[in-house]
């Protein structure tokens, strides 16, 4: 199966309550060991060896070691350290994934208020991974899709969903509030909506985290080995047809917004670069690189991007940019145009979009 505990940019985007997985034994600081310096240089190292693209790893580590040479991060902790060294690191390259992970009773400790000030909003409660799973409109099915979690319910429920609807003659795949996570659930669905075995995107991987069994998509039944470019371990995404071939010629709608992150624009450039899927809505969110999580020491951790998943036709990756929609709409709108698409009436379309409208934010969270 993929590790999809290794493979959680999504997870990573959407909530500072997730917690990373741990590759290594974590590390203990010495009592005489300044804290920020010590980690800065763990991720340092981590990012010089094991970054997607080598030569801004190396960046990465430099800057972070400036840092350290400056004493930016001798005295920080906390959140003041995550944010000194995410500033660093961004003012190298942008990256929809890095950021440094703080403790967690760090992060989950409620701000003091003042006395007579309102009591701070109780914490939201995570989405579920699949909302309104269903008939929409006669012959036109719909789901909606928030996260690709490491969960095998949830698996078994994605693939219910198409067994169920497979006389559909049109699916509608909302992802317009997904941020991410791992390939079990697409290996449900892909196999109902191709008639024949097809490459869907090609994923390469950093030869070094490759050569120590670190990646987290070897193993994968899906994944084909491929030649690619040096240095990177190569692998092609497959759909393999299963025996059921009434989906064979559904139409599909994709939703996408500038909040549908990592996993799930992998799911959209799928449709979009095989032609199986209409996307409509807003460009993604450009969270492209995959990877998986490390123990820096004393509870902090950060997310390594390893590998990259990019279009096989043009070698082009959604990285900053997002994958661009076929049909381009407001989000909140993307629903009403596919129902039209598929011959609802306008308004019975926009009542029908209201009682689906998702309650989470269809947003991207930081400017491109």
């Amino acid at each position: 199966m993929i590790r999809s505990a290794r493979l959680l940019p999504a997870l990573l985007l959407a909530t500072a309550m997730v917690a990373i997985p741990v590759i290594a034994p974590p590390p203990v600081f010495a009592a005489d060991e300044a804290v920020g310096d010590v980690v800065a240089e763990k991720y340092a190292a981590l990012l010089e060896r094991d970054y997607v693209y080598p030569d801004t790893g190396k960046r990465y580590a430099e800057a972070l070691r400036a840092g350290i040479k400056a004493g930016r991060y001798k005295s920080l902790s906390g959140e003041a350290l995550g944010a000194a060294i995410d500033a660093d690191v961004r003012a190298v390259a942008a990256d929809g994934h890095l950021r440094l992970r703080v403790p967690q009773d760090v992060a989950r400790a409620a701000p003091a208020h003042s006395p007579g000030a309102a009591p701070a909003p109780a914490p939201r409660a995570p989405k579920p991974p699949v909302e309104q799973a269903g008939w929409i409109a006669p012959g036109i099915a719909f789901v909606r899709f928030n996260v690709f979690p490491d969960d095998a319910a949830v698996t078994a429920q994605a693939a219910k969903f198409m067994a169920d609807h497979a006389d559909a003659k049109a699916i509608i795949f909302d992802i317009r509030t997904h941020n991410g996570g791992g390939l079990e659930q697409m290996d449900a669905i892909f196999p109902w909506l191709f008639d024949k075995p097809t490459r869907l995107v090609t994923m390469a991987t950093r030869g070094s985290v490759d050569a120590e069994g670190g990646s987290p998509i070897d193993g994968i039944p899906s994944m084909r080995m491929t030649t690619g470019e040096a240095g990177m371990v190569t692998r092609e995404h497959w759909a393999t047809p299963n025996a059921d071939k009434r989906l064979r010629g559904a139409k599909v709608y994709v939703l996408t917004s500038g909040a549908s992150a990592s996993a799930a624009e992998h799911f959209a450039l799928a449709m979009k670069h095989t032609g199986r899927g209409v996307l409509v809505g807003a460009p993604t969110a450009g969270a492209n690189h995959f990877g998986r999580g490390e123990d820096l020491g004393g509870g902090y951790a950060a997310f390594i991007p390893v590998g990259r998943t990019y279009d096989p036709a043009t070698g082009k990756d959604w990285e900053g940019a997002g994958v661009q929609p076929d049909i381009a709409v407001a989000p909140a709108d993307a629903l009403v145009r596919a129902l039209t698409e598929l011959g609802v009436a306008p308004a019975e379309a926009k009542t029908l979009s209201d009682a689906h409208m998702p309650a989470w934010p269809m947003e991207r969270r930081k400017p491109r």
